[in-house]
């Protein structure tokens, strides 16, 4: 079961990460551009940013309890995490593939060289 706590622990973790509050709540960016956010207690789960819709479409898919949707997300590369059905260590998976995406080239060269992928 993953808290808020842990995805502020591990989002802050990763490298060039600040906290900024994005649309009145919790969010996290890497060199300002955003990657994560906790929605409010009214709209329940976390923001997360996959590759593509297939890969979102694949998570619902696997584990509604876990990964959910709401219209809003429609047709985006985003999906909705559930935080207390979900473990640390797929959490931390998560943030992490959401955070590559957005982070710059020469952030992720050195994060991959000191944490190969």
């Amino acid at each position: 079961m993953a808290t808020e706590n842990d995805v502020r622990r591990i989002a802050l973790s990763l490298p060039e990460t600040t906290e900024k509050p994005w649309y009145g709540a919790p969010g996290f960016r890497v060199k300002d551009k955003g990657f994560l956010r906790i929605r409010s207690e009214a709209e329940g789960g976390l923001v997360v940013f996959l590759s593509d819709v297939g890969e979102k479409e694949a998570l619902l898919a696997s584990d509604p309890k876990k990964f959910f949707t709401t219209p809003h997300y429609d047709g985006y590369a985003a999906v909705l995490v559930n935080l207390p059905a979900i473990g640390v260590d797929e959490l931390r998976e998560l943030i992490t593939e959401s955070w590559r995406l957005k982070a710059p080239k020469r952030v992720l060269k050195a994060f991959d060289e000191e944490f190969p992928p």
